[in-house]
């Protein structure tokens, strides 16, 4: 289900610097950003670093969370929302439901891997326990699906 939602242009555009640079580190160009939206507080920011650490579950979401809920000691995040380039995977959904974030607004969706509007529909799932506001895909859609095409043109 989308919600259409209002988006601060600078979250979003900070999430697609963090995909250019997740880009220029030949990792998949996939940025979040993390927001307090009652400050406007920018509480983290990544990208992709599955190839640079070997590790299949560092995805920009998984970062973000992880940074922000490990630095206020707090495993629920209820007020803050997650501005990502690609419509996150199954397993960043499940962190998403897990974390209790607000709402995710995301870029582009993601037909072969999502896992928000696509694929399993993690949030519309019975054994979902928590189902935050989804806003997506924004304005962005264009200019983050052409940074994926980019990437993955350059590697074939």
């Amino acid at each position: 289900m989308t919600i259409p939602h209002p988006h601060p242009v600078d979250f979003m555009e900070l999430a697609l610097r963090q995909a250019e640079a997740a880009a220029a580190r030949a990792e998949v160009p996939v940025g979040a950003v993390l927001v307090d939206p009652a400050t406007g507080e920018v509480l983290a920011a990544d990208h992709n670093r599955v190839e640079e650490w070997h590790d299949p579950t560092a995805h920009a979401e998984m970062l973000v969370i992880r940074a922000v809920a490990t630095s206020r000691r707090e495993k629920r995040l209820p007020f803050a929302e997650l501005y990502v380039t690609l419509e996150p995977c199954a397993m960043c959904a499940a962190a998403i439901s897990f974390a209790r974030l607000r709402r995710v607004h995301f870029a582009a969706p993601d037909p072969k891997g999502g896992g928000v509007l696509h694929g399993g529909r993690f949030f519309e799932q019975p054994t979902c326990h928590h189902r935050p506001e989804i806003s997506g895909p924004t304005t962005a859609e264009a200019a983050s699906a052409e940074l994926l095409r980019g990437f993955f043109r350059a590697r074939r």
